[in-house]
């Protein structure tokens, strides 16, 4: 409002109070306060359609999986290993155990391979039962057919007593290592079951 109107008003209203007339309303000074924009480094970010909040959780959710994925991989890792130790360490007990029950080599053809294929052809009897009646064998006459224990009449592979005993397994017992062989087998297997447990009677006795 300009200064002459503002001095007219006050005109007017000194002339009504002595006249005694109310006077009009006094026109307010509107002042014009205008708010300082704030300072663009205090000013507040805002993003329209842009969910920070979300943004944030979805990205602390992802970082918590991730370090999960983590930790299951290097357990992973940790069992596998811990299993191939384990695995050598049953290996290196398998082989310890077995050590001292080696198979002898075989000659085809030789006694050996014959109580081989016969062991196995009419009792089933693998190579770790061979290893044990090779022991008693080797013991008794080193494989030869035509061997004869002078103090007592055994003879033969198996020793038998009398070696006439072998004729029950063919007439050529004498002579043929199959024949002795045979009847052998037959003996260990209806006296002791088996030929390991024969060796184990053995080693304890001296015979068999």
């Amino acid at each position: 409002m300009s200064y002459p109107i503002r001095l007219a008003l006050a005109v007017v209203a000194a002339v009504a109070s002595v006249v005694g007339e109310s006077a009009p309303a006094t026109v307010p000074v509107s002042a014009e306060v205008q708010t300082p924009a704030a300072s663009p480094e205090h000013a507040a970010v805002d993003l329209p359609g842009v969910d920070l909040d979300g943004i944030a959780t979805a990205r602390t959710a992802q970082l918590s999986a991730q370090a999960d994925q983590i930790a299951q991989a290097a357990a992973d890792l940790q069992a596998a290993a811990q299993k191939k130790i384990q695995s050598a360490a049953a290996a290196k007990t398998t082989a310890a155990k077995t050590a001292g029950m080696s198979v002898p080599a075989v000659t085809p053809g030789s006694a050996r391979d014959i109580a081989s294929q016969m062991m196995l052809s009419m009792y089933g009897w693998g190579s770790d039962q061979f290893a044990c009646f090779d022991k008693i064998i080797t013991q008794e006459s080193g494989w030869n057919v035509s061997a004869t224990n002078r103090s007592s009449g055994a003879y033969g592979i198996p020793q038998a007593l009398p070696g006439s005993k072998m004729a029950t397994a063919g007439a050529d017992w004498q002579t043929n290592p199959a024949t002795q062989i045979k009847w052998a087998l037959g003996y260990v297997q209806g006296r002791y079951s088996t030929p390991c447990s024969a060796w184990s009677f053995k080693s304890a006795h001296g015979w068999y």
